[in-house]
């Protein structure tokens, strides 16, 4: 009876100890959240508009815009331009205050000296009045050449290189499609857009941009809008990061690795688990439990690339 009993316990504990005989499926998501699209509202050049409409718009929508600022026309209120307070606010809201040049000069005509000070002018006075350095970069004119693009990227995560014109021309119709072609495609929008009721560019009808925003918030669940910079560091983040992953009976451990420059690829990245039937009792990175997100399928979770080890603790497989 005695020998009976120890065998028993030694079988019980094999099938509630055992090692998974398959590959936990792990991936780093395309998008934040694994979202299937996302989209990054840009406004370019600083109008006043960008404030008095904008602004409340994007809050009211739980939405972080980016605003090209060129600095040189801060302040200038004959020809409607934001102030050096209202950018401030801005960027204290969580939008994204970033470079257009100085002055909005064709860039491509500019020899090496005078394009530098463009863009290292136009950093200075925005540090100086948001306490944040710019980290992208806005083409005026949408103009480069290779020159251009790699004085402007150089210690910036991205510049405007794509673009999706919002303005005149917008119809319901027309916004609604490229909600659409987003989702199908799993891209990523970059809208420009300049004046709203007033300028260059500015809509008919200016209702038309806030009804497709509330167009998009509806399908918040699978659309990210983010900064351009947020999207830019998270998806070429996405795209360099390498996993280590090691399986035990009880955890899975994820040793990610980045080598990219941490002061500018410091965005979160999401990682995907597949439960593959298995429950997940706890994640931990750098000794903290990370807040998960759980369906019946599958797991995700924000991390730090730069943080270490993840440890995904399961729950013990128990076999009748």
């Amino acid at each position: 009876m005695i020998l009976l009993s120890f065998v028993t316990s030694i079988l019980l504990c094999s099938q509630i100890c055992a090692t998974t005989t398959h590959e936990p499926t792990i991936r780093v998501a395309r998008y934040k959240q694994d979202k299937r699209c996302a989209i990054s509202y840009t406004f370019d050049d600083g109008m006043k508009e960008h404030y008095t409409l904008v602004l409340p718009e994007l809050e009211k929508h739980g939405f972080k815009g980016t605003f090209w600022i060129c600095g040189g026309f801060i302040e200038n209120n004959e020809g409607g331009w934001l102030t050096w307070s209202q950018v401030k606010e801005m960027a204290d809201k969580g939008h994204e205050m970033s470079n257009h040049s100085w002055s909005h000069p064709n860039l491509t005509k500019l020899d090496r000296e005078q394009l530098i000070r463009e863009m290292e002018k136009n950093d200075s006075i925005l540090l100086e009045k948001t306490g944040l350095l710019p980290r992208t970069f806005c083409y005026p004119y949408n103009a480069y050449n290779e020159e251009v693009l790699r004085v402007a990227s150089a210690h910036r995560v991205g510049t405007r290189t794509q673009e999706y014109g919002i303005g005149t021309a917008s119809t319901p119709e027309k916004l609604d499609q490229w909600i659409e072609d987003l989702l199908s495609s799993g891209g990523w929008g970059v809208a420009m857009i300049h004046g709203i009721t007033e300028g260059y560019d500015a809509f008919a009808v200016p209702a038309v941009l806030w009804e497709h925003f509330d167009k998009v918030k509806a399908q918040e669940e699978h659309i990210w809008v983010g900064t351009f910079r947020e999207v830019s560091a998270y998806t070429e983040a996405q795209k360099q990061i390498r996993l280590q992953i090691t399986e035990t009976d009880h955890s899975w451990t994820v040793l990610p690795e980045l080598l990219l420059d941490k002061e500018l690829f410091n965005e979160p990245l999401t990682l995907v688990v597949e439960k593959q039937g298995r429950e997940i009792s706890g994640v931990r990175q750098d000794a903290k439990n990370l807040p998960v997100y759980e369906s019946a399928d599958k797991i995700i979770f924000e991390f730090d690339p730069y943080g270490g080890e993840i440890q995904i603790e399961l729950a013990p497989v128990y076999i009748p």
